[in-house]
């Protein structure tokens, strides 16, 4: 693993990574973040008892749109042609939701900041679609469990 920040040239600027010369390779990443909420919300959440909607298909649809407009977000990000991204909510326990974000594609750069960014929108659409009866919610954790593919291989939260 490399100690330099690649997103700075030789005096220190900012800039975007010339991946030109690197090989095409299948990359996917998985993120996940997590929401703490009321139980009496999480179960509003389930039945669909909340007054915007079917709060779980607008968040995942929010996290593949959020995935997708990663590189406007996100200053030094490449835009890539994800091939596919995926957006599960699960139930952890009976004040918590899991949001896992999986990005996929054929590039010269990988997409963990796509599976970060579409947990991220995902885990802030369910905090905003159910504010007006929780608004304590705390999403508690963002972070990248996996990535596989590219240069440096395969990495696991679990394997650190």
């Amino acid at each position: 693993m490399s100690d330099q920040l690649t997103h700075l040239d030789n005096e220190g600027h900012a800039h975007m990574v010339d991946v030109s010369d690197k090989a095409s390779t299948k990359r996917t990443a998985t993120a996940r973040a997590v929401l703490l909420m009321q139980p009496s919300t999480l179960i509003k959440v389930i039945e669909g008892g909340l007054p915007k909607g079917d709060v779980l298909a607008t968040a995942r649809i929010a996290g593949i749109q959020g995935a997708k407009k990663t590189p406007e977000l996100i200053p030094l990000c490449h835009p890539l042609m994800l091939t596919k991204v995926t957006v599960d909510i699960n139930v952890i326990s009976d004040c918590e939701l899991e949001v896992l974000c999986t990005c996929s594609l054929t590039g010269k750069t990988g997409v963990e900041m796509e599976a970060l960014t579409g947990a991220s929108i995902a885990a802030l659409t369910l905090y905003d679609m159910c504010k007006a009866v929780d608004k304590g919610i705390v999403i508690q954790t963002i972070a990248l469990l996996e990535k596989k593919g590219g240069k440096s291989g395969d990495w696991s939260k679990l394997d650190v």
